[in-house]
């Protein structure tokens, strides 16, 4: 397979997400997702995201970045912090998780770089 032939997808289940995985999968050979737990709360939207990409019969994996809950305390991934109800005015909500995305941007690279020419 040629690398131009293929996708990864990084893949929470959610509506853009699903989007690209679809758009992906009208464009390229060879698709496959990757979801991410990082010791959030609720594993539901894990669930949901591998009940999709099977349903699209799209390969899936779940890669363990728990270390992100390392990094700062957010109440996505401790318990003992309750969620905001309203953004603070003069910061970050307490469910934002530092450097998420680029996390979920670099470990596929790292994972799958050599194989797929496109990370959506």
């Amino acid at each position: 397979m040629k690398h131009q032939d293929a996708a990864l997808v990084c893949f929470s289940g959610g509506q853009d997400s699903t989007t690209c995985l679809f758009w992906a999968k009208k464009r390229f050979t060879r698709v496959e997702a990757v979801c991410f737990t990082y010791g959030q709360k609720h594993s539901l939207e894990i669930e949901i995201a591998r009940k999709i990409a099977a349903d699209a019969n799209v390969p899936f994996q779940l890669l363990d970045v728990s270390l992100i809950s390392q990094l700062a305390p957010n109440s996505l991934t401790d318990t003992s912090i309750v969620m905001d109800q309203e953004k603070p005015a003069d910061s970050y909500p307490n469910t934002f998780v530092p450097g998420r995305n680029m996390v979920s941007l670099l470990l596929p690279l790292s994972w799958r770089g050599v194989k797929a020419s496109s990370i959506w």
